[in-house]
């Protein structure tokens, strides 16, 4: 006779199984009633460096399973979560997983917020030939070419190019036209990545690189960094970096002159509320890459709705208020993962991701299509300008007016101010 005990994840990193690589055994769950809970497992960072998003991320994924439950459930089952704080560390994943399908038994993965945290879970994911609807990964599947792959960011079926495709075609519109770049990129996963696409642009371009540099994660002084971008000269600067690099490159480059026609690019954090008041007519002219904003141009079915629910539930939970950048996405791929579940009407894992290959789905952040390899079919990485910031007024981010999208012409709001300091 079987029996079944409850084991905390502390415990089963205790084990060691994980240490010396010995396969896990699998027990067969007995075959689900209607009534079991139809559960669906991840990790999330809800400590560390990516916690505020994290968070955000998790209030947006429970109101999504509440309203599902509401209508009923999926396969006439309720949807339950089982989740794990990973930290913001990568290292902690693998085991995380592990768990989720071996103890938990979960019914579907999906994964935590980032490009650093998602590449860990999928060779765990892809061993059990599951569905992975992926939050914020930049070209993870680069990697793994994975089919059952799918990733909500709207980066592009070329990722690292396409992420940066705007920034350099804005660019080359003006006249007279840049011929100079400066490159700089955190020492992390997704900032070399969208680093790297910049790379590719200018050479492809034909702007002559003056600067190009990483910087260790976290740093805590960039200030000598900007100093030696400026010295550079640049008409561009293009940046990858984390929220603590971004707030400390702007604050940099504007205590100390930068000259450059455009700046920004790849900034994680610029899109956070909090942080857009910290900085207040610091943004003033920068172009960086976003998601969603306020703007007409981007009113699409139920998101505003979604956002309402979100701004009621982020009430003193320490979270971005508005929650424009990531809680939409983090409801939408479960929008996408439910919609399939449900036209398929079982948990067959192949017939779930070939469902999704070939449907294009109506979500609160628009139509989206996946090309071959999990990737937006088309680009929809935004590039927007920020304009007439007032300081210390964090309402100013709700409302049209303040982050003008100038790419691409699909939702465009506004026209370019270049330089970027008149």
């Amino acid at each position: 006779m079987k029996t079944t005990r409850k084991i905390s994840f502390r415990n089963w990193m205790l084990t060691g199984v994980l240490a010396t690589g010995l396969a896990v055994s699998s027990v067969f769950a007995p075959v689900a009633k209607a009534a079991d809970p139809l559960k669906i497992g991840f990790s999330m960072a809800l400590t560390g460096p990516l916690a505020g998003a994290g968070k955000a991320a998790l209030i947006a994924m429970q109101i999504w399973k509440d309203d599902v439950n509401k209508a009923g459930g999926l396969l006439g089952r309720q949807v339950e979560f089982v989740y794990y704080d990973d930290a913001t560390s990568p290292s902690k994943v693998p085991g995380i997983y592990t768990k989720l399908l071996n103890v938990d038994k979960v019914d579907l993965v999906v994964s935590s917020y980032g490009t650093n945290e998602i590449s860990p879970a999928m060779p765990i994911v892809m061993r059990k030939g599951l569905v992975f609807m992926s939050l914020f990964g930049l070209a993870v599947n680069d990697k793994f070419n994975y089919d059952r792959y799918f990733q909500i960011m709207p980066a592009g079926p070329i990722p690292k190019d396409d992420w940066s495709r705007g920034f350099f075609k804005l660019a080359m519109e003006q006249s007279p036209a840049p011929k100079t770049i400066a490159l700089l990129s955190e020492d992390a996963d997704f900032a070399l990545s969208a680093v790297a696409g910049a790379r590719r642009h200018a050479k492809r371009i034909g702007l002559k690189v003056v600067y190009d540099r990483t910087f260790p994660f976290g740093s805590p002084d960039v200030t000598s960094v900007m100093r030696a971008i400026k010295a550079a000269n640049a008409d561009l600067v293009y940046i990858g970096s984390y929220p603590g690099g971004s707030v400390g490159l702007v604050k940099a480059a504007n205590e100390l002159g930068l000259k450059a026609k455009m700046f920004g690019g790849g900034m994680v954090g610029l899109q956070f509320a909090g942080i857009q008041k910290n900085l207040g007519p610091l943004l003033n002219g920068i172009v960086n890459y976003d998601f969603w904003v306020p703007e007409k141009t981007l009113n699409f079915p139920g998101v505003n709705a979604f956002l309402k629910k979100y701004q009621v539930a982020a009430k003193g939970k320490g979270v971005d208020p508005f929650g424009h950048y990531l809680p939409p996405f983090a409801y939408a791929y479960l929008q996408i993962l439910g919609d399939a579940v449900t036209a398929v009407g079982n948990l067959d894992q192949k017939k779930i991701a070939e469902y999704i290959h070939k449907t294009t789905f109506s979500t609160v952040v628009g139509n989206v299509k996946f090309a071959k390899n999990g990737e937006w079919a088309t680009t929809r990485t935004l590039q927007v300008q920020f304009r007439d910031v007032a300081p210390n007024d964090i309402g100013q981010f709700n409302k049209p007016g303040k982050r003008i999208v100038l790419y691409p012409d699909s939702v465009k709001s506004g026209a370019i101010q270049y330089p970027f300091r008149k």
